[in-house]
This record gives structure tokens, sequence and C-alpha cells, in this order.
């Protein structure tokens, strides 16, 4: 089983950047694909982006392909975010689960985080 704890997120101004890190508990994180959510107020959750195992592959959203970049380091366990170019349409709880089947946006996710929430001020 694995633990997610994300962090990194906070109040921002349009055109800013934010990390945000998701850390992973348990031995077997490097054999797991992994994605990045947002869920903001009154919408549903929405898929932002997927990374392999090793790292060597990504996947986007359309809304933040060009602006996010996903990567890992999986000596630390853990996966990051890096949020540039922000915009108002942004703002919402960045949550991190783990890819059980499948890949990118249609897989099949669980082991979520609690989510950080990133607000971006226009």
């Amino acid at each position: 089983q694995v633990q997610l704890v994300e962090s990194g997120g906070g109040l921002v101004q349009a055109g800013g950047s934010l990390r945000l890190s998701c850390a992973a508990s348990g031995r077997t994180f490097s054999s797991y694909a992994m994605g990045w959510f947002r869920q903001a107020p009154g919408k549903e959750r929405e898929f932002v982006a997927a990374i392999s195992w090793s790292g060597s592959s990504n996947y986007y959203a359309d809304s933040v392909k060009g602006r996010f970049t996903i990567s890992r380091d999986n000596a630390k366990n853990t996966v990051y975010l890096q949020m540039n170019s922000l915009q108002a349409e942004d703002t919402a709880v960045y949550s991190c689960a783990v890819i059980i089947q499948g890949w990118g946006s249609g897989a099949k996710y669980d082991y979520w985080g609690q989510g950080t929430q990133v607000t971006v001020s226009s």
C-alpha cells in the first residue's frame, strides 16, 4: 500500500509559478506510474498530468500542456508538478494518485493524497 502527501500549494499572482510535491511512503513507489489531478470549487475532478514509473513517459491535459511539467525522483519517493504561467482558472485543490491500471487520463487511479490548495489571483 502507498500513502501520499502533497505539499507546495499556496497563493500566487497570475503569471507566477509554483512547484507541488507528492511524497510517497512504501518501498514499491518506483514501481508505480503516478498522476496529478485538480478539483476547482463546484467542478468535477480533472486530470492534469501523468508520469511513468521510470519518468521516461509523460502525459498532459491540453489545458496545462506547455505550462506544467511533471517529474519524479524515485530515490526520494517524490513526484513533482512544476506549474508556470499560472492563470486564475488553475485555482483548485491539487491531488496526486497512483495509477493501478492503464495510462493517462483514462487510467484507473487509487491511493489518493489529501490535496494541496493552489490559488491564483488575477
